[in-house]
């Protein structure tokens, strides 16, 4: 367990003297800000105290900027040899992943806390459903765990950042709307499945305040699916 707060430490560390942390942060507050507050469908125009225009913003937001955070993870390492360097240390192939994995995790987590002045300023000046609040949060969170999976094993694949970000985009845009698009073009079983497959479905679910089995073995299950294939792939760099 030390070993892998070690690494998220570090991770943590690599984002906060590079800009990421800091255009993550600044750029996720303005997008869910701005639009939450000022734009189209903002919180005054619908007039309940309620923070789900934020929780649709921030759905969006997150998916675009958490490929950005975790395309250089194990690509950068990889081309700068540093990888190998460290997967020859005392330290299994799962601890690094799960501390990469855990440091970003936390910097999404920090960006998120940032944004509890929304939560505080609303229930300040209406009747608020805390229990949406904070399945809506939570919904956020695993969401971003199951695109960091994403994201490390698409990482994983290539030398190259930039292909990383790419694939890691196409692959979580199956998951956050082609599913939910197939979806609505079949009717029965296959239905049911595109269905299931869809984050906005389970998404949608959790952020009104149904916290569900199913629910949370779909996040769960993406989150360690990415997981197992990015563990894979750094065991074959090992070979």
């Amino acid at each position: 367990m030390d070993k892998i707060l070690i690494i998220t430490r570090k991770e943590l560390k690599q984002f906060f003297d590079s800009l990421m942390a800091y255009i993550l942060l600044v750029g996720f507050l303005g997008f869910s800000g701005f639009f939450t507050w000022l734009f189209g469908s903002d919180i005054f125009l619908v007039g309940q105290a309620s923070l789900q225009t934020f929780f649709a913003i921030a759905f969006w937001t997150l998916f675009f900027f958490i490929p950005s955070l975790t395309m250089r993870m194990i690509a950068e390492e990889r081309k700068s040899g540093t990888i190998e360097t460290l997967l020859t240390k005392p330290i299994s192939d799962w601890q690094v992943i799960i501390g990469k994995f855990l440091g970003t995790l936390v910097l999404v987590c920090i960006a998120l806390v940032l944004t509890l002045p929304y939560y505080f300023t609303i229930s300040s000046i209406g009747k608020i459903d805390h229990g949406s609040v904070i399945s809506g949060y939570l919904g956020l969170i695993l969401m971003s765990g199951v695109y960091i999976s994403i994201g490390l094993y698409a990482s994983s694949i290539s030398c190259n950042q930039i292909v990383g970000f790419l694939l890691a985009l196409l692959i979580g845009m199956f998951f956050h709307i082609i599913f939910d698009v197939i979806s609505t073009g079949f009717t029965g079983l296959p239905g049911e499945v595109f269905s299931y497959l869809s984050m906005a479905t389970h998404f949608e679910s959790i952020s009104r305040g149904v916290i569900d089995s199913k629910d949370l073995i779909y996040f769960f299950s993406l989150i360690v699916l990415g997981l197992v294939l990015t563990h894979r792939n750094l065991a074959r760099s090992r070979s």
